[in-house]
């Protein structure tokens, strides 16, 4: 008899509406009926008596929204629970009722091994998506992209400056730089301050009329971008962090959202061109993409190297311009999941969002990306359950071991993951920030594990190592091929990436309010009991293709293209 474990079963129905504990307006919620931690979503004063599905629970002191209060009275030593698992034992006596804090509740988690069960999965209707599509862009290769853009990039950081001079050159003229409004804000304080009047901030121009002007001077309508990858990789460290850093430039160069790449290279250092060549035709043995190469050593004079790549480029976006958007199936789609500057609420709201909108896309045969594996601790035997195979659920808990292992070598570890902003607003431990991150990746079977810079091949719910840290992660899953990422927050994140759009998602509705120009979609709506995990979740998948067909997301319009390669050190 094939069995679902219990805590999936519940985030289904969750979804499913046979189990929903945020659909109507309370104001606390208990997650899971094994749980002992009680969510506040509101204020609460202390002293107050609350009723939750015909039980009665009254605060000892004040709880703030997000935070969580004790059902019952633990000792030290006690496990709290929360999502129907292990999240933290308690480092000295909790009233019932007591608010829990880093003072009282430290890191802890169940052991994990080996599957206990085979998965069953009830997979959601997709009906009204069967026909469905998305305009993208048809490669060569029969990979579709979401973008056009066409990327420079340095082998070595010796290289950065020029990459830079490129930008300055290429941007302006064929109008995809940002609005200089900041530029001309300075000029009028200039101009105040030589006049001799009182200095004030004057009004800036409309920052969406500047864009629209911008774009309108585009000489290439149809290559959304040229993206400069600028890091500070390739010689110095290990041979294995060149090998790497190569590995992931050649993903970006083989990703369907880049039409072609300039890349730049000094020439001595340990990320040869030859380290790359190779990296590519593993990927695209057709050389399928033109890929231009220019070495500093070897042309000599700079003005050389940077004549020679600017015509060289010019003449790849003429036909990179070429390219159409066309109809594709929602199956060529390939999703990041990623949660950053998290709250008490993004496991009740965001996460199971795109969680939902992942089951959704994986059932129509798309792929789906889940990352942090910091951010996984606490969830590992649930995980692990939800493997296809022994095989995956073996090289999970592999990679698990040796990460864990290379945090703890130099005095870290999982349980130093989560951030000050993350504590303050309810994510005490890194097992209740894991358990809630988890919840991004739905409840569909894994049908792949992959290592960093490993491209994806499998259909499906993938899993694959990356860091906690927003950047390094949406860096490597885009290396992976996610032509989409969905990012939620609850504190207000900028992120965004060079080559995929990322579409960022508030957990609250007061930070929607309150930083509307990062966010592109509101999630709060769950929490207020205004919308369900599931309406939510055919929202954001809405979204997904509207963004794949070409819609800016907020990111994009902020020019925010963050690219941070993962050293394999320690990062969390």
């Amino acid at each position: 008899m094939l069995r679902q474990p219990l805590l999936w079963k519940l985030l289904h129905n969750a979804a499913s509406r046979k189990w929903n504990p945020t659909v109507t307006r309370n104001r606390i919620v208990k997650l899971d009926p094994r749980d002992n931690l009680i969510v506040a979503l509101t204020d609460l004063a202390a002293h107050e008596t609350l009723e939750y599905n015909g039980k009665r629970y009254t605060t000892a002191e004040a709880i703030p929204a997000k935070q969580k209060f004790t059902e019952q009275a633990l000792a030290v030593g006690d496990s709290a629970i929360m999502y129907g698992t292990i999240v933290g034992s308690a480092r000295q006596p909790i009233a019932q009722g007591g608010l829990i804090a880093t003072r009282n509740l430290q890191h802890h988690t169940s052991e994990f091994g080996s599957r206990t069960s085979d998965y069953q999965w009830t997979a959601p209707d997709v009906s009204r998506w069967k026909n469905s599509t998305f305009l993208g862009h048809h490669r060569a290769n029969g990979h579709v992209g979401t973008r056009n853009v066409w990327v420079v990039v340095p082998l070595v950081f010796c290289e950065n400056r020029n990459v830079a001079t490129l930008r300055e050159a290429f941007e302006e003229e064929l109008g995809y730089a940002q609005p200089k409004l900041y530029r001309k804000l300075v000029r009028q304080l200039i101009d105040q301050h030589q006049r001799g009047v009182e200095i004030a901030a004057p009004h800036l121009v409309e920052i969406e009329s500047a864009r629209r002007e911008l774009s309108a001077q585009r000489i290439f309508p149809n290559v959304d971008g040229i993206r400069f990858l600028q890091h500070e990789g390739g010689c110095g460290g290990t041979r294995q962090d060149a090998a790497a850093l190569c590995a992931l430039i050649a993903d970006y160069i083989h990703h369907p959202n880049v039409a072609g790449a300039t890349v730049l290279s000094l020439g001595c250092q340990h990320a040869e061109v030859r380290m790359l060549q190779a990296a590519l035709n593993h990927l695209d043995p057709n050389h399928s993409k033109p890929v231009l190469f220019f070495d500093q050593q070897q042309s000599g004079r700079e003005s050389t190297l940077l004549s020679n790549a600017i015509e060289a480029t010019f003449k790849g976006l003429v036909a990179a311009n070429q390219s159409i958007r066309k109809p594709a199936p929602l199956h060529h789609l390939a999703v990041g999941l990623k949660c950053g500057g998290s709250d008490g609420f993004s496991g009740i709201s965001a996460n199971p969002a795109i969680g939902y909108a992942s089951d959704l896309l994986v059932t129509l045969g798309g792929t789906t990306l889940l990352s942090e594996f910091p951010e996984l601790c606490g969830a590992e035997q649930e995980i692990i359950d939800r493997c296809s195979n022994d095989e995956l659920a073996g090289r999970f808990q592999k990679l698990m071991h040796e990460y864990s292992e290379r945090a703890r070598s130099v005095g870290s570890g999982f349980d130093m993951n989560p951030s000050p902003g993350n504590i303050a607003d309810g994510l005490i431990t890194d097992a209740i920030k894991s358990c809630g991150a988890a919840r991004k990746s739905g409840t569909a079977p894994i049908s792949d594990v992959l290592d960093f810079t490993e491209y994806i091949h499998t259909p499906g719910l993938n899993l694959l190592c990356t860091p906690g840290n927003d950047v390094e992660c949406v860096t490597a899953q885009c290396g992976s091929g996610a032509n989409v990422v969905l990012f939620t927050t609850g504190l207000g994140t900028p992120t965004g990436n060079p080559i995929t759009p990322v579409i960022k998602l508030a957990t609250n509705s007061s930070l929607a309010a309150r930083m509307p120009d990062i966010i592109d979609i509101d999630t709060g709506s769950i929490v207020s009991g205004e919308s369900t995990i599931e309406a939510m979740g055919e929202k954001v998948l809405e979204l997904v293709v509207e963004v794949a067909s070409g819609k800016p997301t907020c990111a994009e319009l902020l020019g925010q293209n963050d690219f941070i390669p993962w050293k394999r050190g320690v990062s969390l």
